[in-house]
């Protein structure tokens, strides 16, 4: 999927249908001269749902239509005949879609879940015939209920990425090229800082063909919880991650504090990232000699500890199997 593709973030006004007018009718018909009231009840306007499409990856299909209207109702008839509902509208996005009001900005729902379907908007009530107006005293009613009108919302959708691994660290860092190795995506690469502004995804094939997904998430910069650099836009693509794979290039001035700097703009984005299981790599690992390698893994021990952490180089294909086992671990403890 070409980055031009991904769009995860789309505003769009939808409506809901109009509910038909109940009917005004007297009956008549051959040796039956008044035979009273039989205005029919109009059809209810049209719901609009939101349904998940596991099948989605991406909010591409609203590129180019932002408007969804429902259908109305249509009015009742002779002989109490009711008017056929308005046609309801499904409005399908992928897992991981959270549904705003534009206007509040408040949310409206969330959707996680394979089979999930929700209302958003609901149809207006079709009004009713003249024939439930009769009564002992009002024989013959010559007036009937209009529908009520539908409703109208702006929304504004926004794709959090659903993923095993999420690949948190600096621009430059390698996140893109650990993708490319490890699985069939093929991200742009180049030398120079916010090669990535979209997310990308891939499989990571593991053994005895299972695998889990790999999200490569815009790098992180110092305030970009205050919206920095790409800011929000890449942060919420982090929440939907079970573990999050925090990656430091082996050129990096201090370790130690990448890693805080990374796990600070996490929890001022939202604190509850830092509950989340996670490893710390050290990527670029070609660039040092046998000598250094072996000083960084003592220097990593010492500040990581217990935490799970390794050394690759996606280019020189080192560590990338251990890697593999290191982060399914860490997925089959997630879900324990």
């Amino acid at each position: 999927m070409t980055e031009g593709n991904f769009v995860d973030y789309v505003k769009l006004h939808v409506s809901s249908g109009n509910g038909g007018k109940g009917s005004v009718h007297l009956h008549r018909e051959k040796y039956i001269t008044k035979g009273g009231p039989d205005g029919g009840d109009g059809g209810r306007g049209g719901h609009v749902y939101i349904k998940a499409n596991p099948n989605l990856w991406t909010l591409y299909s609203f590129k180019f239509k932002r408007h969804f209207a429902a259908g109305h109702g249509e009015h009742g008839s002779k002989n109490r005949s009711s008017g056929a509902q308005g046609e309801d509208i499904y409005i399908e996005v992928p897992l991981g879609t959270v549904i705003k009001n534009t206007e509040t900005g408040s949310v409206l729902m969330e959707i996680t879940e394979k089979d999930q379907t929700e209302v958003l908007l609901k149809g207006g009530l079709g009004g009713r015939g003249n024939w439930h107006f009769k009564s002992s005293t009002r024989q013959t009613p010559r007036y009937a209920q209009p529908g009520l009108p539908g409703e109208e919302l702006d929304i504004t959708l926004e794709m959090k990425v659903l993923a095993d691994v999420g690949l948190v660290g600096f621009p430059n860092a390698g996140k893109s090229t650990l993708l490319s190795v490890l699985t069939s995506a093929k991200p742009k690469i180049a030398n120079y800082e916010f090669t990535t502004l979209k997310p990308n995804l891939g499989i990571v094939h593991y053994r005895d063909y299972r695998s889990f997904v790999m999200a490569d998430i815009p790098g992180i910069i110092e305030g970009a919880a205050e919206g920095k650099g790409l800011g929000h836009y890449f942060l919420r693509h982090i929440e939907r991650n079970a573990v999050l794979l925090y990656l430091i290039p082996a050129d990096a001035p201090d370790v130690k504090k990448q890693f805080a700097i990374l796990r600070n703009e996490l929890q001022t984005y939202n604190p509850e990232l830092l509950d989340k299981n996670y490893m710390v790599v050290l990527s670029k690992c070609d660039l040092l000699d046998e000598e250094l390698q072996a000083e960084y893994a003592i220097e990593l021990k010492n500040i990581f500890g217990d935490i799970p952490h390794a050394m690759i180089s996606s280019v020189g294909q080192m560590g990338l199997q251990p890697l593999k086992d290191m982060l399914w671990q860490l997925l089959a403890d997630n879900t324990l």
